[in-house]
């Protein structure tokens, strides 16, 4: 993993991330539907495969994968990896574990059963040590659906990196649904860089789901 500075003076967002970075710090949520037919259809592991596909996502765009570092630079990481939680339903707490990220789909899927096999039992707040940098906060909440959802952050207009969170998914009209919010600093990510996001990671499920 590499964390490449940005030149601020040259950069083509300079003007867009100083106004919404200093002057009118800004964060934004959107939340959508995501149609998991098929996944549910051809049983495919649901919270791997919707990691893997946040991942190459993220991956693939570098609004996704700019950050300020522990030296307090902006920059964007080579690759990012998913940091996501379980549930502990005997004391009704989560833990964290990250799983290294693999453009190969099984490969990644293998990784995630392998960390959920070694820390998933282990209960506290960061199951699996040392988390790296390059990561990035997945959560689930599986007990309820939600037509929007908002994080509210002391420190959030410092952080640029997304945060996911899924809700419980649902049947209607015979289609499988997620819901899905996006959080984003509006520094790094327009309504664009989202959206674009958003009808990407579709076209990615429904791949894996085919």
């Amino acid at each position: 993993m590499e964390f490449h500075l940005i030149d601020l003076s040259t950069w083509k967002r300079k003007e867009y991330f100083e106004h919404y970075f200093a002057h009118v710090p800004c964060t934004y949520s959107m939340t959508v539907k995501l149609d998991i037919t098929g996944l549910k259809k051809n049983r495919k592991k649901l919270y791997p495969s919707l990691l893997y596909s946040l991942a190459a996502l993220v991956n693939a765009h570098e609004e996704f994968r700019t950050a300020i570092n522990t030296q307090g630079q902006v920059g964007v990481f080579s690759e990012m990896m998913p940091c996501y939680t379980v549930f502990h339903k005997d004391t009704e707490t989560f833990s964290n574990i990250w799983t290294p990220y693999s453009p190969d789909y099984g490969t990644f899927c293998s990784r995630y059963a392998e960390d959920i096999s070694r820390y998933g039992s282990v209960e506290k707040m960061m199951a699996k040590p040392n988390p790296p940098e390059n990561t990035f906060p997945v959560s689930m909440i599986p007990w309820t659906t939600f037509e929007g959802f908002n994080l509210n952050l002391k420190n959030g207009y410092d952080y640029l990196l997304p945060i996911f969170t899924f809700g419980k998914y649902y049947e209607e009209q015979g289609k499988w649904l997620i819901p899905l919010s996006i959080q984003v600093h509006h520094g790094v990510c327009d309504g664009f860089h989202a959206c674009r996001f958003v009808n990407e990671l579709q076209e990615l499920i429904y791949k894996l789901g085919a």
